[in-house]
């Protein structure tokens, strides 16, 4: 199985309803493609981390890729593993001025189950973006 971890920018300020758009757009497109993960989005950058058979996941990143919602799309990690890490599609999103603790935690509690490197990555990024 295929897990691929990326960080991207928004073109243009994404608010909520796009976000939970985009989110509902993914959803579908993953559910179709049996592709799992989490998606970050903290009102400015997108940390997705997508998983399932690798030509799938190819599909669902070249997807990304021709969005024009993204720029500067960066791989951070592209690797085989054993089993799903993310058992079923999440997205965590915070909206300004909202409960930062709590967030943080949340996102803690959704990756658990991911290798370390990748758990990190999340964490660290949702702290980073604490006072944002």
């Amino acid at each position: 199985m295929r897990q691929i971890l990326y960080i991207s920018t928004a073109s243009n300020m994404v608010d909520a309803s796009t976000a939970d758009a985009i989110l509902a757009v993914s959803q579908r497109n993953n559910s179709a493609d049996d592709v799992t993960g989490l998606l970050y989005f903290d009102g400015k950058r997108f940390l997705q981390a997508l998983e399932g058979e690798a030509a799938a996941v190819s599909r669902a990143l070249a997807r990304i890729e021709g969005d024009p919602r993204h720029r500067a799309i960066v791989i951070l990690s592209d690797r085989i593993v054993e089993e799903r890490e993310f058992g079923a599609w999440s997205m965590a999103y915070r909206a300004p001025g909202t409960d930062a603790d709590r967030f943080v935690e949340r996102v803690s509690t959704m990756v658990a189950g991911a290798s370390a490197n990748v758990r990190a990555t999340f964490t660290s990024f949702a702290e980073t973006r604490r006072a944002a």
